[in-house]
Formats: C-alpha cells, sequence, structure tokens
C-alpha cells in the first residue's frame, strides 16, 4: 500500500503502537493521535486516506471527531473506521449514518483490519474520481483534431502518459495546455488520484508558497488556521503548475528542492512532509530566453523539461477549425438547451482566415456566443462577429504587406485595438474577452506596438 497514508486515534499507547507496528509493516504510511481534537488538527495540517478513530476517547469522543471529519471537503475526507471494545449495534448504525466506512470490534486481528482498510481506501478513491468526472463532465478528456501537429501529438502522449517523466508543455494562451494535462494524467497509473492545478500567472507571489506548500497558523497575515498545500493534496497523482514562467525566483529556488527530493516543509513548519508527485507544468514563453535574461532558472527548466510536449497555435492547424467548431456548437447548444447550429461554407472560410491570436480558447468564446446570439440553425458568414474585422484586415491592397507573417500581425493589431476600444482601455477586461491571461496582452500589446496611452485613449 505504498502512498497510503493511515492515521490512528486511539487514547491507549499500547493500541497505538501496535496497530502502527502491523500497518507499518504491510506497507502503510501511519501517524498516530491520542484524542479527536489531536485528529481533527492533524487533519487540517496533512491528507490522509484513512482514519482508525476509537469511540472512547477524552474530550471530544469518536462520534463527535467523526461527525467533523465530515465536513471536510471531500478532496481532503479520509476514510474512516471505527474501533471500539464496547460495540454496540446502535452504536454500528450511528456511526455508518455519521458517514464511517465501517465499525470494528475489539481485540482486533490483522486480516479483519488489513482488508477492511484497504477496501475503504479502494472506496474513497473510486469516490474522488467520481467527483472529478463530474467536475470535468466527461470520462477522460478529448483532444479535438485530424491534423498532422495533432496526430502527432496524440503519439507522442500515448508513448509516455504511463510514464513518471516530467513533462513542460509549450504553448500559446489558450492552445489547450491545460487540456493535454489532464489528459495526460488520465491516461497514466496515476488516473485514481488527484490532479491538482496551480495558476502561477494568476496568484500574487506572496501567495504563492502558502498555496504550493501549504502553511501553519499564524505563520502568514491572515492565516487563522492551518492549511494543505496543493503539492500535499497532489501526493500520490499529478500536479499541474500552469504558467511556470510566471513563477518568481525565489519561489522557483524553492519548487526545485521539493521536486528533487520529493518532501518540503508548509510555510512556519519545523517538519517536512514526504509526497510521491508526478510533476507536470506549462508555458506560453520562450524558457530558454527567460534563462538568459535572469527571469527563469536553468537547472530548474532543466528538471521540468525531460519529457517536453508543444502545443500548436491554431492558426497552424486550420483543418481542424471545422472539427472544432461543431464540436462547441454542441457543447453550448446542450448546456443551453438550443438546437443544434451548421456553419455555412462562407462562414467556415471566414473562420479559417481569421488568424486567432486567442487559439482555441478565442475560438470557443466565439461559438458560445454565436449558440447564446443567433436564434437560427444555419450559421452563415454575416452571423459572425469577425467577418467585419477579417474584412477590414484582407481587403486591403495586397500588396500593403510583405508576408504572411505581417498579414497575421495587423489581424492581431487590429482585433487587439478594437477591444480595447469597446473597453475604453480596460486592459484585464479586453483579456477576458480575447480569452487571454492580462499578463500575456500585455506581452502582445507590446510585441505589435500597442502602447498603453494608446489603448486608454
Amino acid at each position: 500500500m505504498k502512498n497510503t497514508r493511515v492515521l490512528i486515534v486511539d487514547d491507549e499507547p499500547g493500541i497505538r503502537q501496535s496497530l502502527r507496528g502491523v500497518l507499518e509493516d504491510e506497507g502503510y504510511e501511519c501517524q498516530v493521535v491520542e484524542s479527536g481534537e489531536q485528529c481533527i488538527a492533524e487533519l487540517a495540517r496533512n491528507s490522509y486516506d484513512a482514519v482508525l478513530l476509537d469511540v472512547w476517547l477524552p474530550g471530544m469522543d469518536g462520534m463527535e471527531t467523526l461527525a467533523r471529519i465530515q465536513e471536510f471537503p471531500i478532496e481532503d475526507r479520509p476514510q474512516v473506521l471505527i474501533i471500539s471494545g464496547h460495540g454496540t449495534i446502535e452504536t454500528a448504525v450511528k456511526a455508518t449514518k455519521l458517514g464511517a466506512f465501517d465499525f470494528l470490534e475489539k481485540p482486533l486481528t490483522i486480516e479483519k483490519v488489513t482488508v477492511v482498510l484497504n477496501n475503504a481506501i479502494q472506496q474513497r478513491r473510486l469516490e474522488l474520481e467520481l467527483s472529478r468526472l463530474k467536475e470535468q463532465g466527461s470520462t477522460r478528456p478529448q483532444i479535438i483534431g485530424e491534423s498532422v501537429p495533432m496526430k502527432a501529438l496524440r503519439q507522442q502522449l500515448s508513448l509516455m502518459a504511463a510514464t513518471n517523466g516530467r513533462v513542460l508543455i509549450f504553448g500559446e494562451s489558450g492552445t489547450g495546455k491545460e487540456l493535454i494535462a489532464h489528459a495526460i494524467h488520465a491516461a497514466s497509473p496515476r488516473a485514481a488520484d488527484a490532479f491538482i492545478e496551480l495558476n502561477c500567472a494568476a496568484i500574487p507571489e506572496e501567495l504563492i508558497e502558502s498555496e504550493l506548500f501549504g502553511h501553519r497558523r499564524g505563520s502568514l497575515a491572515g492565516a487563522v488556521e492551518d492549511k494543505i498545500g496543493k503539492l500535499q493534496k497532489a501526493h500520490g497523482g499529478t500536479l499541474f503548475l500552469d504558467e511556470v514562467g510566471d513563477m518568481s525566483l525565489r519561489t522557483q529556488a524553492k519548487i526545485l528542492r521539493a521536486f528533487e527530493e520529493q518532501r518540503f516543509e508548509p510555510v512556519g513548519a519545523a517538519e517536512s512532509i514526504q509526497v510521491d508527485v508526478r510533476v507536470v507544468a506549462s508555458t506560453n514563453k520562450n524558457l530558454e530566453e527567460e534563462i538568459e535574461r535572469g527571469n527563469f532558472r536553468e537547472d530548474l527548466f532543466y528538471r521540468l523539461n525531460v519529457i517536453p510536449f508543444h502545443v500548436p497555435p491554431l492558426r497552424e492547424r486550420v483543418e481542424d477549425i471545422r472539427l472544432l467548431a461543431d464540436h462547441f456548437l454542441k457543447e453550448f447548444a446542450r448546456r443551453y438547451g438550443r438546437k443544434p447550429k451548421e456553419l455555412t461554407q462562407e462562414a467556415l472560410r471566414v473562420l479559417e482566415e481569421y488568424p486567432w491570436p486567442g487559439n482555441v480558447r478565442e475560438l470557443r468564446n466565439l461559438m458560445e456566443r454565436i449558440v447564446i446570439m443567433n436564434p437560427q440553425i444555419r450559421i452563415d458568414a454575416r452571423h459572425i462577429p469577425l467577418d467585419r474585422l477579417r474584412r477590414a484586415v484582407f481587403e486591403r491592397p495586397i500588396d500593403h504587406f510583405g508576408s504572411l507573417q505581417e498579414v497575421r500581425e495587423a489581424a492581431e493589431r487590429d482585433y487587439i485595438q478594437k477591444k480595447l476600444e469597446e473597453t475604453k482601455g480596460n486592459v484585464t477586461r479586453a483579456a477576458e474577452m480575447l480569452g487571454l491571461e492580462r499578463s500575456h496582452l500585455y506581452r502582445k500589446m507590446k510585441a505589435l506596438g500597442i502602447a498603453p496611452k494608446e489603448a486608454s485613449s
């Protein structure tokens, strides 16, 4: 039972130590406490798969402790096995109603404890997987596309998903890096365990260590209770660091050590915690250039970049636009209870000619808008908001552009400026409309020569 953690709660030292010795011999990782109060505090600090909980405890008894455990979020809630030397049917029924997996009477036998404990842990993993599938809405992430780059990407995924190698996913914002990370996890031996995400670009630098490693009460301003970090929640599963290139150098140094040793200390804690985590990271930056600029650690890059994945931008897989558009139209028609929509050839031509600076995310947002705003079944070019922009860019004299890259940049510049005009220069709102991270939009504006004063004018 490697990587399976059990908390033993009993006020009798002999029982605590004998149970711990037996279960550790069976391969479980065990911790012991002697009261219900200590049990709740330990569960707030560390994650466990199961708790062996005595009914008769000083202070908060086993039943009250069991009720408190059920208040934890499902991803932090262990299975509970109630143990008692004075068991009754009424006590067993009450424990089951409160959420206990099973009721064990003392004296305990090795066979009984290990069989029931193994069943409880398997049940917890099934419940966690069911919860994740409900959130995702499907049993497995769909990677849509029949273009050569996407076929190659699926082939690469099938070759490496079953390994524990660290993965670094490269690609522009909106290309589907998070989807690829989910697909890697779903196809791996860790699929039944947690997939935990941390968006490095969305969390302030002063909070990212707490999010990643957790903290102890009082260690930070506003830290009124212990917090389990995402690295610990991912124990046995996969940790996805989205936009890892936006992480500060200070945090990079700390995660490098944690990934090398698979061990870390929560903020404000003296003791370290051992974990078994597969790390998948993504970035929309050229990390080798960031290394030269001094913004990213070279040793961390090589630690993460064991298996590189390159997700192509939508403009390089034009033949997938029809498949993606049809998929999104069906998805949103089901979600909003509308009749399925169909794209005409002219509408498809407009979509295929557009350079998609926001990539697949922008296409998805557009299809959602079309489903919501258009009652008709057949979607023609006139129903696509991009058409007016497309004409503004592509109906200029052909000799106005020197290369295809200039055409793409002109389209991106016009579209970004249009959104900035619509939002009266609000870059945050414009980034949301474009399906981009705000930091990525700022970089786009700088690359395209759109000055902030121009955006706010």
